[in-house]
């Protein structure tokens, strides 16, 4: 019994080493045979296995969850592990590392550094003057507002949302759509004792929730899919009044 060829298709990756006084950016094509339920990023590991063990790109988990396969997939950000070669017709990608972050080498983006700066900006911690007794139930809150919290809470810091961000590309102090996501994760938070006026002293300028121009390519690329438009939207309703 013959076993049927699969589609011939061609990777294209952006290889540059910041790091290195002679490398210089530029494409490298690498041609290979699509397989049954091939994802890019099972491609990127037969390339560095078989063509180019020096490819640099991140993974962890593989499942949509860890965040670390971000990068630009023929010019939209998107993650490696959910993206299937069987959706690209011509069989052609080209690929390169996420703006907006810091290059490590080649597709890899040090994604941690701006996620911490961004915590520690918008203060990710719930605020609070109660002294919790942890032998004690913690305090029971409304359901739809825990569904509120934990839905926001869903969001994996991939840094997607930044690299499709318009804002954050012009503005490099730009919070973000993922900073702006924390803020009301804990502005929903009834743990947390914050004011409007707390919040826009933390977010309540150009590089903050006015920033936003709307253009929403955040959420339209969002893998998990999280109502960042409605809690952007929400936000500066709040805050504008008390410009």
């Amino acid at each position: 019994m013959s076993i049927e060829k699969g589609r011939d298709i061609t990777i294209s990756v952006l290889k540059f080493n910041p790091r290195s006084k002679v490398s210089k950016p530029h494409f490298v094509d690498f041609h290979l045979e699509e397989t049954p339920g091939m994802t890019l990023f099972i491609a990127l590991m037969k390339i560095r296995e078989t063509m180019d063990a020096d490819l640099s790109f991140d993974f962890v988990c593989r499942a949509g969850i860890c965040g670390s396969c971000g990068m630009v997939v023929n010019g939209k950000p998107t993650l490696a592990c959910r993206t299937l070669i069987a959706n690209y017709p011509t069989g052609k990608l080209q690929l390169m590392p996420m703006p907006a972050f810091e290059l490590i080498k080649d597709l890899s983006v040090n994604t941690g550094k701006w996620m911490d700066a961004m915590s520690k900006r918008v203060e990710s911690w719930v605020h609070t003057n109660e002294v919790h007794d942890i032998t004690k139930l913690e305090e029971k809150i409304d359901p739809d507002i825990a569904d509120q919290t934990f839905e926001l809470d869903r969001c994996i810091e991939c840094g997607i949302c930044v690299a499709s961000c318009g804002t954050a590309l012009m503005r490099p102090n730009f919070v973000g759509p993922v900073g702006l996501n924390r803020v009301a994760r804990f502005e929903v938070d009834p743990h947390d004792n914050r004011t409007a006026e707390d919040f826009y002293e933390l977010i309540g300028d150009d590089d903050g929730i006015f920033g936003c121009m709307s253009l929403m390519a955040c959420e339209d690329h969002c893998p998990k899919h999280l109502p960042l438009q409605n809690k952007i939207a929400y936000l500066r309703r709040k805050l504008v009044s008390l410009r």
